[in-house]
Parts: structure tokens; sequence; C-alpha cells
């Protein structure tokens, strides 16, 4: 048993390395590409400003955008503003539907269809103004005071036939009464 054991002892050994030129080879690429891989990571650690995680989030634009409002409080003054004419608050909301004559709306000028609308009275109509009917939304939708409202439902009655006065702001109407 020890013989077979001297026998596999005393085979050549053999490595990559055949030749003297191989050996340089080697020697010199023990030493270059671990310099170079030296370099390289310097390099990268040290190429330029990297900002850490997170700092875009003190951008300039970034803080805007954060710190921006999200909404905005209007207040209005009852009877402070200048009230629109009923012309004006027309064209602006309710032209869309009562220019065409739109899901049922009565045609300003169209005095068949006003005719009905005038005998129940100013206050009919403008209660169904404010709070809507058939398909018109309250206010027509729209953003106005009840004042100007009541302005565009006598404008559009009054091209249809009727004879109502323009409503005035509570303010004109108070003192026009003393």
């Amino acid at each position: 048993m020890s013989d077979a054991h001297d026998q596999a002892h005393d085979a050549p050994h053999e490595g990559p390395i055949k030749t003297p030129k191989q050996l340089v080879a080697w020697v010199l690429a023990s030493f270059i590409v671990p310099i170079a891989i030296i370099i390289m990571l310097t390099r990268y650690v040290d190429f330029g400003n990297k900002d850490a995680a997170g700092t875009e989030a003190l951008a300039a634009e970034a803080v805007a955008a954060r710190i921006q409002p999200i909404g905005a409080v209007e207040i209005k003054a009852a009877g402070g503003g200048v009230l629109k004419t009923g012309e004006q608050v027309f064209q602006a909301q309710c032209a869309a539907c009562h220019s065409a004559g739109l899901a049922g709306a009565p045609k300003v000028a169209d005095a068949a269809a006003w005719g009905p609308r005038i005998k129940t009275g100013y206050e009919a109509l403008l209660t169904s103004a404010l709070k809507g009917k058939g398909a018109m939304g309250a206010q027509g939708g729209g953003d106005f005071s009840d004042v100007e409202v009541g302005r565009a439902v006598v404008y559009m009655a009054n091209q249809g036939g009727a004879k109502f006065d323009e409503p005035q702001a509570p303010a004109a109407a108070a003192s026009a009464a003393q």
C-alpha cells in the first residue's frame, strides 16, 4: 500500500505556466491588474460631487412645489362689489342653454315659450333659477349673487315679453326706501 502511494507522489507536477514568457506575463499581471483595479475604484469614489440620497428634495423647485398654496380664500363683501348686469350674467352662464333651447330651456326672446312662465311671476322664475329646475342646476351652475341671478331672470323674461323691473342691490334698495 505504501508502494502505490509513493508512485502517485512521484508523478511530475504540472501547472498553468509552461514557459519563462508565461511566468513573466503572470508576474506582471499579478502586479498590474490589482493596481489598475485600485485606480479605477479611487476614480469611481472620487468622481465629482455626488449628492446623497434624498438631497434632491432640498432643490429649490422641489421646495417650491411642496409649499405652494393648496387653495385660496376669496371673501366677497355683501353688496360691496359691483354687481353684474342681467345681460352679463346671461352671457356668462345662461346663454349656453337658453340661446339654443337645450334640455327644454326656453329660448331668449321666444314669447310663446316665456309667456306661461312670465304668468307665474318674477318670484316663481327667480326661485326656479336659484334652486334649479329640470336639467338646470341651482343658479344654472354659476357662482353669482342672488341679485345678479335675479337680474339675469329679468333680462331673459323681458326679452320674452315681460315688463319686470331689474332688482337692485340690497344697499341701494335700502337707501331708496329712505
